[in-house]
């Protein structure tokens, strides 16, 4: 199989070099919006960052013309569409987000968060769970929850305030701008 459809296939493609181990987001067709497969291959490379003393600080970033697009909800996300039953957003968080929002909070080696272009709801506030953020002038953060009956997750109720101050997070959070 050729290398380009491997990575194609990659959801989070590592690499080490100088202590750095760099993850890039591999889903440009969905603007990197994560699903079951990105969450558990961040996970992986996490656990791996945490127990390798050969890596220093996690660079983190997407690949094409997005950061994150949050949770992928049309195109294989992390909602099971063969349910019969409408989905537990909570338990969805409880079980698949948090605990590596958690795991990235607890590294104790800095993550960079390398905004490179969109970064929309929980992407927004995924990169927002990074130790340090730099954007991109072609980054833009987007609170999208309001748009559709949510509040922020991925810990934006947390880190938001904390990075923009509680006026400004509360007009983010209840008007999407």
């Amino acid at each position: 199989m050729p290398v380009s459809a491997i990575m194609e296939r990659t959801p989070v493609i590592a690499a080490l070099e100088g202590g750095v181990l760099t993850l890039m987001l591999n889903r440009p067709h969905r603007l990197n919006a994560m699903n079951n497969a990105l969450i558990e291959a961040m996970n992986h490379e996490l656990a791996r960052a945490k127990a390798d003393p050969d890596i220093r600080a996690v660079l983190l970033t997407g690949i094409g013309r997005g950061f994150c697009a949050g949770a992928d909800l049309a195109g294989g996300g992390t909602v099971d569409p063969a349910a019969n039953v409408p989905p537990d957003l909570g338990a969805n968080m409880d079980r698949i987000f948090n605990p590596m929002i958690r795991a990235m909070r607890a590294l104790p080696k800095p993550i960079i968060g390398a905004v490179n272009g969109v970064a929309a709801g929980g992407g927004a506030n995924f990169a927002l769970a990074c130790d340090i953020v730099v954007a991109a002038r072609s980054a833009r953060f987007d609170q999208a929850f309001v748009r559709i009956s949510l509040v922020p997750d991925l810990g934006g109720t947390f880190f938001l305030p904390k990075s923009v101050g509680d006026a400004r997070a509360r007009g983010l959070a209840m008007l999407g701008s």
